[in-house]
């Protein structure tokens, strides 16, 4: 429910989340080839695996960045009027509200 006290400044957090996921695609791509060459495929196949992983996730960031800033209301929208009859849920069973 929109009450009006958003942030005014909000950013997204997906540039953080790319760069995130670039340091751990060098991890990853660096962890694949040096337990590979020491001869540990087990751990190479779950370092690949986590390449994969990591490069899916790094792939639908890219596409949500693209996609640009979404639709969101403007100070001149003013908030949703609440509900006429008091709160959606007025607590857990049991405990009586004192008026």
């Amino acid at each position: 429910m929109r009450t009006g006290s958003e942030p005014v400044t909000a950013r997204s957090a997906l540039r953080a989340r790319f760069w995130l996921s670039v340091w751990g695609l060098v991890w990853t791509v660096f962890g694949t080839v040096a337990f590979a060459l020491v001869g540990r495929p087990g751990w190479a196949a779950a370092c690949g695996v986590l390449w994969l992983l990591i490069t899916t996730d790094m792939a639908l960031i890219l596409r949500h960045m693209r996609q640009g800033p979404h639709y969101q209301p403007g100070r001149d929208i003013p908030p949703y009027r609440p509900l006429d009859g008091g709160p959606p849920f007025p607590g857990p069973p049991g405990r009586r509200r004192r008026p």
